[in-house]
């Protein structure tokens, strides 16, 4: 396996920064051992950027589209290049097991950066006629990009390549978790050719760099992925400026099990929609909605699909769940353990106990549980770790209810006879459904209704977050 990054330090103008003062201590959730440090930005590391963002606008907007399409394109190849360096970094700033590691953190940035480049390559309509008009679409300016630590490398690339592709200036904050890969990144964007004070990096915490950047008068649109709660905040902030905010956030996403479908499939597919990167995943189906006359069986068939769940060290190519990514969130997800027993619901697997062998690491065990009702709190909350909760349902229209009734609508999953699963596909409210295991695409619109958030990300549909549209009647 490759080393893992140690790469830290702001990049400010296209020069590396390492900050003077606080440093914030990157650690390794499998081994909880300090691995890095990277420095505690203020809010003059953040005047700066925003500056040199400022000042590499023009010039860049400017930038024929070819060129940035190019630009955008070697960036991809750059991730491609340095894939396995990637994967190891992510394991170890954020205890993702290497495979998937390998496999999605650092593979699928590769796809969606390439998919952004083939927006422009194949021709994006920057201007149409309506009437007397001439309809342009324009950069927005400055961009502020903020990222969490459960996909470090993918949201990154979500929004910058999407902003650089529209001829946006960037200043990113990566999360202070597991910031790490950022810096990777940075290093990608400067040998793809992309020049000084166009993409900015400023590490540090969102109550400092975060609010600051939200604030900051000079930043035209905030890009924020992260929980609902920080959300709102990052909307606090930005209303004084009335600045563009676009919002990737929670989720509790269902996955309705029709009565046609195939049951063993449906489960099986549906258990790995809810424990991919240890649970932590906005996207994540942690809510199985089954007929009554099947949940029997289901349940017998996620206890034995999550059986094959290997809980261990991260850099074991044959572990499948690694640790939760700190203390902090290891504690969260077995506090919502204790209160899914509490409250009722049958614990049909895994449980609040640490893995037995595992004395050292974030670890939580995954857990199935059955006999959920739609008000418990594990399945109305975000749980962000190996936690399925299985509902049964007596009839089509009631799954669609309890799918729906929600404050979140993020991404959601219905297995059964296409015509059926389509229309039912349809009735769910949210921004994204996988109808029989569909696969990810990186060209359709990834995003939120509800209190998931606002705006699209990937494809044509993430370019247009970044862009204005003018209007010059003639």
């Amino acid at each position: 396996m490759a080393a893992p990054s140690t790469s830290t330090g702001h990049v400010i103008g296209g020069e590396h920064v390492e900050g003077a003062g606080e440093r914030i201590d990157v650690v390794n959730p499998a081994t909880e051992q300090v691995i890095a440090s990277v420095p505690a930005g203020t809010p003059a590391d953040v005047d700066a950027a925003v500056a040199a963002a400022r000042a590499a606008f023009d010039g860049w907007a400017a930038t024929p589209t070819g060129e940035r399409a190019a630009a955008v394109r070697r960036i991809s190849e750059g991730l491609a290049a340095r894939r396995d360096e990637i994967a190891a970094t992510v394991t170890a700033e954020m205890g993702s097991p290497i495979s998937f590691s390998t496999h999605v953190h650092a593979s699928v940035p590769v796809a969606t950066s390439a998919g952004i480049a083939e927006v422009l390559e194949t021709g994006f309509p920057w201007t149409e006629e309506s009437g007397n008009s001439l309809i342009v679409r324009e950069p927005i300016g400055v961009v502020a990009a903020i990222t969490p630590w459960n996909y470090p490398l993918h949201q990154i690339v979500a929004k910058v390549a999407a902003a650089l592709a529209a001829g946006c200036t960037i200043v990113l904050k990566p999360s202070e978790v597991a910031p790490l890969t950022a810096g990777i990144f940075a290093e990608v964007v400067a040998e793809a050719g992309v020049p000084a004070g166009v993409f900015n990096l400023v590490h540090g915490t969102g109550p400092v760099v975060g609010e600051a950047l939200a604030a900051h008068p000079d930043v035209d649109m905030v890009s924020f992925t992260g929980s609902t709660r920080a959300g709102r905040r990052v909307s606090e902030v930005a209303s004084a400026t009335v600045k563009r905010v676009a919002l990737e956030l929670g989720g509790k996403s269902a996955n309705i099990v029709l009565d046609d479908a195939d049951l063993t499939k449906a489960v099986k597919l549906g258990v790995a929609g809810c424990f991919p990167n240890g649970g932590q995943s906005c996207n994540a189906l942690s809510r199985m909605l089954v007929p009554e006359s099947l949940c029997d069986e289901a349940v017998s068939l996620a206890v034995a699909a999550a059986a094959k769940y290997t809980v261990g060290d991260p850099t074991d190519e044959s572990t499948r769940i690694g640790p939760m990514v700190s203390d902090v969130q290891r504690d969260r997800v077995v506090e919502y353990i204790g209160k899914g027993v509490e409250e009722g619901a049958t614990l049909a697997a895994g449980g609040p106990e640490r893995p037995e062998g595992l004395d050292t690491g974030y670890y939580v065990r995954p857990t199935v549980f059955s006999g959920v009702k739609p008000e418990m709190t594990i399945a109305r909350e975000e749980i962000f770790g190996p936690v399925l909760s299985i509902l049964s349902y007596s009839d089509e229209d009631e799954a669609v209810r309890i799918a729906n009734d929600s404050e979140y609508g993020l991404a959601g999953a219905v297995f059964g006879s296409e015509e059926r699963a389509l229309a039912v596909a349809r009735r769910m409210r949210t921004g994204q459904v996988a109808v029989n295991g569909g696969a990810f695409n990186p060209q359709a619109p990834f995003g939120g209704y509800k209190q998931s958030g606002n705006g699209r990300e990937f494809g044509k549909f993430g370019l247009e977050e970044f862009l204005e549209i003018k209007s010059i009647q003639r």
